[in-house]
């Protein structure tokens, strides 16, 4: 299996540190607010490495976490805790802030068949270790204290900028600052690991004593302890977006490496974003969609997850409704083909040349998803073999095989119950249509439609299907 590594910029052969177990870390949510489709995006995109891990027979130990304290409205050390601006907004305290978000996204994540994380925690629930953690490093001396804030001196950690690959300036005038910038901090790029409920955070509304007085961490230093505490001081695979390689991933990388005299992680992998024809998706900027505007529209979460599964996770992939229509139809055909093959259950011995075949379509999968998962390549077999002349049986087992991946819930897909005033609508249709009453034929296929089914004409009369 080959993975893209973001630190080496180059493809490499996946060579986990103790098989089959798998040790894979992904920067959750900032739990402030509901997470627009392009959040889910990136954690869909590693519910597919992961699924596809698990397809190679790896034991993946998959930590999620969940920001509920010290995410400043900048990735840098600035602007006001996300959690508070979203307490204040609302007129509810941070816990029940949290406690409301999380449960929107976790509905959202099972409607997308987003599996379960092996770990699911809360930053606020790690502070012991965000404390250890920052007196370790004030003990080798790459931490100092100010009045505001105690910061790490990235002067102390050589290659600082190896994952970012930029140019290292430490005295950069207004780099990192906040919106009262701290006198005392001795280079611009110095990040905090904690926060005291001191000026712009005087009023702070989560804080905890700390043996430097009381305060809050800092957001970095969160995932780098969560990941040390649940799965070990060197891991695997880290994930997250793009927009996390500049600041956030950086950080995390300087005070592991500094705090535990080991590697941090082996493999960094990043998703790219969704976007809209006017640009990225933001919550920030207003144009966040959210998953249950879709489905009040009338879209299956599982549309959304179909039409995610055409983009490699590398890539930015353009949101439309255009897009997600086409989406919708053809995980309709895939579903029908499912219900097709259900019916013919017959299984006849495979030929020589059949097996090969069939052989072939489980190859090309595998290899799409050994080289540094490729899902859509991986949707093109699987399309390829649906339309093949492999025989139904087979074809059925291999495709839910495959969808053990691509999480379509395809083993589900039955033929919907259509109501007999339904169908009596469309008999009236069909009689209308042979009587040469094209006007009360249209009339009647409106109001099926209104009632949320489509008629579609055959030869031998029509099927009925709900709207999807």
């Amino acid at each position: 299996m080959q993975l893209f590594n973001t630190l080496t910029r180059q493809m490499e052969e996946f060579k986990p540190i103790n098989p089959p177990r798998v040790t894979f870390y992904h920067c959750g949510p900032t739990v402030y607010w509901i997470q627009h489709i392009g959040n889910l995006r990136g954690m869909t995109m590693a519910d597919l490495i992961r699924r596809s891990l698990v397809y190679f027979d790896y034991e993946v130990d998959f930590v999620r976490n969940y920001t509920d304290v010290g995410h400043l409205t900048s990735d840098a050390d600035s602007g006001e805790d996300k959690m508070e601006k979203a307490a204040k907004r609302e007129q509810l305290s941070p816990e029940r802030i949290a406690d409301k978000y999380i449960k929107i996204f976790e509905t959202d994540t099972t409607r997308l068949n987003i599996l379960p994380p092996t770990h699911t925690p809360r930053a606020s629930q790690h502070i012991d270790g965000m404390i250890a953690m920052t007196k370790t490093l004030l003990e080798n001396h790459q931490a100092y204290v100010t009045p505001l804030a105690i910061y790490f001196d990235v002067s102390r950690f050589p290659d600082y900028n190896r994952l970012n690959r930029q140019k290292l300036d430490l005295n950069r005038p207004g780099a990192g600052k906040g919106t009262v910038e701290d006198p005392q901090k001795k280079h611009a790029t110095d990040f905090a690991l904690w926060f005291f409920k001191v000026g712009e955070h005087a009023d702070a509304l989560q804080t905890w004593p700390s043996p430097w007085g009381v305060g809050f961490p800092g957001w970095h230093i969160e995932c780098s302890v969560m990941a040390k505490e649940l799965l070990g001081e060197t891991i695997d695979i880290h994930m997250g977006g793009v927009e996390h390689v500049a600041i956030h991933h950086t950080n995390e990388i300087a005070q592991s490496e500094s705090a535990n005299h080991k590697p941090f992680v082996h493999y960094w992998l990043h998703n790219e974003h969704l976007t809209l024809k006017t640009g990225k998706m933001s919550k920030s900027q207003g144009t966040g969609l959210a998953l249950s505007s879709l489905i009040d529209q009338g879209y299956d979460p599982l549309d959304l997850r179909y039409f995610f599964l055409t983009a490699h996770y590398r890539t930015r992939q353009e949101f439309s409704l255009e897009a997600l229509n086409n989406a919708k139809i053809s995980y309709q055909k895939l579903r029908d083909a499912v219900i097709a093959l259900k019916k013919q259950t017959q299984r006849t011995s495979l030929s020589r040349e059949k097996l090969t075949q069939l052989e072939s379509y489980q190859r090309q999968f595998t290899q799409a998803l050994a080289n540094d998962f490729q899902i859509p390549q991986a949707l093109a077999v699987t399309w390829e073999m649906v339309k093949s002349n492999v025989p139904s049986a087979d074809k059925l087992e291999l495709l839910y095989e495959f969808d053990r991946v691509l999480g379509l819930k395809l083993d589900a897909a039955s033929e919907a119950q259509v109501p007999e005033t339904i169908t009596a609508l469309a008999r009236q249709r069909q009689q209308a249509r042979q009587n040469g009453d094209f006007a009360q034929a249209d009339a009647l296929r409106r109001q099926i439609e209104k009632n949320g089914y489509l008629v579609e004409d055959q030869p031998d009369g029509c099927q009925i299907k709900p709207k999807r």
